[in-house]
């Protein structure tokens, strides 16, 4: 992925080095809470309106994990390697002001871009605290995106996702712009929507499920991006999209659930099947038009 053209945002919010090393961290997961289910719950936690570290803490002490435990930070924060990703970052997220600033304007809309915010270990943001274990996520209350950079290193060591740093890249790419995917779902009015439904279900799998077509549209959104981001820098090298497919199926509820706990429960499903995040993500990339995203209308996810 060549990405020295793309303009620099300036709604990055660098907060590494203040939130590094403060509050509690759950290094591999919280007292034996796997990753996946700690994003699980984190997830669960957005989509009812309540503070994920509390499901988080609850579902440790349940577990016999007991109280958290201090984080410390695991090194500078201003390394070389930190400032080039708070670069790639600002490339990334510059570049998706840009392109749904012209997708909007095409349709008679006005975009208005969220902040990033770059942490290391735990915020307090508007929906709460966020923390490293729960990756990076959208908060609609604030209208902001939450990442920290330790996710991409995740990718590579725990998911497995990709093999190095410049084989990440676009996979990284994919990453923030599913979450602006988020943003652009508020901008439209589909999360406020969502999140009624969501309160109104009958079922806690109900309300998954709704999830999962909220997460299916971020994916397919990002596709979007790529597709007009590409129209324009033709950025993309060889393999960078089978890259973010293999991202895509890497964090897919099936593959995480396999992971934390041995089988799979489809009515927790989250975010979707690593096969139906593949295909949404194409559905975007193929067309490069919001309108191949109607996971809300869609008979087959």
């Amino acid at each position: 992925m060549r990405w020295d053209d793309f303009r620099r945002s300036s709604n990055v919010e660098d907060e590494r080095e203040a939130s590094a090393g403060g509050g509690f961290g759950m290094p591999g997961g919280a007292g034996g809470l796997g990753l996946g289910t700690i994003i699980i719950l984190g997830l669960i936690g957005w989509a009812l309106g309540i503070d994920p570290s509390v499901l988080i803490n609850g579902a440790q002490i349940l577990s016999g994990g007991g109280a958290p435990t201090q984080q410390t930070s695991q090194g500078p924060i201003n390394s070389a390697q930190d400032s080039q990703t708070a670069d790639f970052v600002a490339a990334v997220l510059g570049d998706t002001e840009d392109r749904w600033t012209e997708i909007f304007r095409a349709s008679g809309r006005t975009y208005h871009p969220p902040k990033l915010v770059l942490f290391s270990g735990m915020i307090q943001g508007g929906c709460g605290l966020a923390r490293s274990a729960m990756g990076p996520f959208y908060c609609p209350r604030d209208q902001q995106v939450y990442l920290d950079t330790s996710f991409f290193r995740d990718m590579q060591r725990k998911f497995g996702a990709c093999s190095d740093d410049k084989a990440c890249r676009f996979s990284e790419a994919y990453v923030i712009a599913h979450e602006v995917g988020h943003h652009v779902q508020d901008e439209l009015g589909i999360l406020p929507r969502v999140t009624q439904a969501q309160q109104a279900a009958a079922s806690q799998a109900e309300a998954n499920a709704l999830q999962v077509r909220v997460e299916l549209q971020a994916d397919c959104l990002a596709g979007v991006w790529a597709n007009r981001a590409q129209q324009k820098h033709k950025f993309l090298d060889p393999g960078d999209v089978d890259q973010a497919l293999q991202t895509a199926s890497a964090i897919g509820d099936d593959r995480l659930q396999r992971q934390t706990q041995g089988y799979v429960v489809p009515d927790a499903f989250t975010h979707g099947t690593s096969a139906q995040r593949k295909r949404w993500f194409m559905n975007g990339f193929n067309s490069g038009q919001i309108s191949a995203c109607n996971t809300m209308a869609a008979d087959r996810l």
